[in-house]
């Protein structure tokens, strides 16, 4: 029997009240696109799920569909653009589009203390927001500098200080043409997860 494909716009899926926000691209045409779950399905959410049940921020490494009893602990997964675009390549109408959608998703978000951002494009879509809410609030960063000034360099791996004790932390997107090249290798991606904890039992201890 054919897949039903869901073929509608993806809604972020977690904890509401979660400390970690992880951001991604966009739903996969073959993936949450078909079951209705951001990263479901796809082997990008092969390599997420494993990594956060690994971390400690998921029950179980797979996930296959909206049944299979995943369940993702302090911890709430979203996308920039909502609806699979074609190629896996975003126009700019669309990114502007779902930034509204992604803004508002974000706001009610309001214990969050680690995001995640996954690629570059869920990066500049996330410090849009990140952007606008400095510069209604005027506030520096913990560190002193103000992140709205200018968006730092893409480089995995990097850790950004934000206003109201937040931190932002950069990954490639576990997608297939890096991870086939060899460019993400799974312990690369595991580290992320392990600085997530590292910064949130910082936090926890007031560090």
């Amino acid at each position: 029997m054919k897949d039903q494909y869901w073929g509608k716009p993806i809604a972020g899926f977690g904890t509401q009240n979660a400390n970690l926000v992880i951001i991604g691209l966009a739903p996969a045409a073959h993936g949450a696109n078909r079951t209705g779950r951001v990263f479901t399905g796809d082997r990008s959410g092969d390599w997420l799920y494993r990594a956060l049940f690994k971390a400690g921020f998921a029950n179980q490494p797979q996930a296959h569909n909206i049944d299979d009893g995943l369940i993702l602990n302090n911890c709430y997964i979203t996308c920039a653009v909502k609806c699979a675009p074609p190629d896996n390549k975003p126009t700019p109408a669309e990114l502007e589009t779902c930034g509204f959608h992604l803004e508002r998703e974000l706001q009610a978000l309001t214990e969050v203390k680690v995001f995640v951002a996954l690629g570059q494009i869920a990066y500049k879509a996330l410090w849009t927001y990140i952007s606008k809410r400095i510069n209604h609030s005027n506030q520096p960063s913990t560190d002193g500098n103000t992140p709205a000034s200018r968006r730092p360099d893409f480089k995995h791996g990097a850790q950004i200080s934000l206003p109201g004790n937040q931190s932002l932390l950069l990954s490639y997107h576990p997608s297939q043409q890096n991870t086939f090249t060899g460019r993400l290798t799974e312990p690369m991606f595991d580290g992320i997860f392990n600085q997530v904890k590292v910064k949130l039992a910082e936090q926890r201890h007031g560090l």
